[in-house]
């Protein structure tokens, strides 16, 4: 199966329906009902999955050789994962929001500090989002239409922590199997991993099920998403974790931009305020203080000397 052409395909299509206005509303509506009814699915799902689970990986371990080799590839598993999430939460994300506003982005993350939590603990961006909300508005002050139009688009396709992981765990399966993977292939992960995390629910384990797309992608087993299912309860908190940063700190860019926009515009204003003051000072005295010019008469003064001089 081409997953990503139908990746490719899925992304053109939606763009064609929204060029088409109110005369594509009536598919788009009926994809929509689609995807909720596979999320419902996708939870009823999530209740029995750790009893499919358990099984899984007993099944695989009873298959491997030498069991302790197969923990030991999980452990290196989940510190790679670990690391990489240190590494872009803690350095690139605070770099990227100190080289567009130019302020410390620790004192940030540390009014974000209660919404992290939220997300450690419920692994889900969209149960953290609410209080993200409060907290970007009333700590770290983002405008109020700011975070609800950032945070919400980001809960959904901001998906930055998902992603790192998706890669990380497709070349553990390859090297798992024995499997080389060439440019081409690391290219198709990255590519791969990039679109289906923009699609992935934020709910937890939503990663995992976009996780077979990359697989398929370049011709692993599915079936070994049952060893990643085995340590993804550690392995997601930490990708929600670095989603909901990210999205916040989107905001606080955004909104640094903006205040920087406000303060530029209203520069100009000042300045022909401070011109046209001191014109307006010389034009009183001018006409009130010197009595050899003539004075501006009222409209009234002139019909009243205009009705005088027809009578004359």
């Amino acid at each position: 199966m081409n997953i990503l052409g139908l990746v490719v395909f899925a992304i053109v299509f939606g763009v064609a329906l929204r060029r088409l206005g109110p005369e594509g509303e009536l598919l788009i509506r009926f994809f929509n009902t689609f995807n909720d009814a596979t999320m419902v699915l996708v939870s009823w799902i999530m209740w029995y999955a750790p009893v499919g689970i358990l099984f899984l990986v007993a099944g695989k371990i009873v298959e491997m050789e030498n069991v302790g080799k197969l923990f030991t590839s999980l452990g290196k598993y989940i510190l790679c994962c670990l690391l990489g999430h240190a590494i872009h939460g803690l350095l690139v994300l605070p770099l990227i929001y100190f080289v567009f506003t130019r302020k410390n982005p620790y004192r940030f993350l540390w009014g974000i500090l209660a919404p992290l939590a939220t997300a450690f603990g419920t692994s889900s961006s969209s149960a953290t989002l609410p209080l993200m909300m409060k907290c970007v508005e009333e700590r770290n002050g983002v405008s109020r239409h700011i975070s609800r139009f950032i945070l919400p688009i980001g809960a959904t396709v901001n998906m930055d922590g998902a992603a790192l992981f998706q890669c990380v765990a497709a070349v553990f399966i390859a090297q798992l199997n024995r499997q080389s993977l060439d440019m081409v292939k690391v290219i198709t992960i990255l590519i791969t991993a990039t679109a289906s995390s923009v699609g992935a629910a934020g709910i937890p384990a939503g990663g995992v099920l976009t996780l077979a797309i990359i697989l398929e992608a370049i011709n692993l087993p599915v079936k070994e998403i049952s060893l990643i299912l085995a340590v993804d309860w550690l392995v997601d908190r930490f990708c929600t974790v670095i989603n909901v940063e990210g999205d916040a700190l989107g905001a606080g860019i955004l909104q640094n931009y903006v205040d920087g926009t406000k303060s530029q515009s209203s520069e100009p204003e000042l300045l022909q305020v401070k011109t046209e003051v001191p014109l307006n000072l010389y034009a009183v005295p001018t006409e009130e203080g010197n009595p050899l010019l003539k004075q501006p008469r009222s409209p009234s003064e002139d019909a009243a000397t205009f009705e005088k001089e027809s009578v004359m």
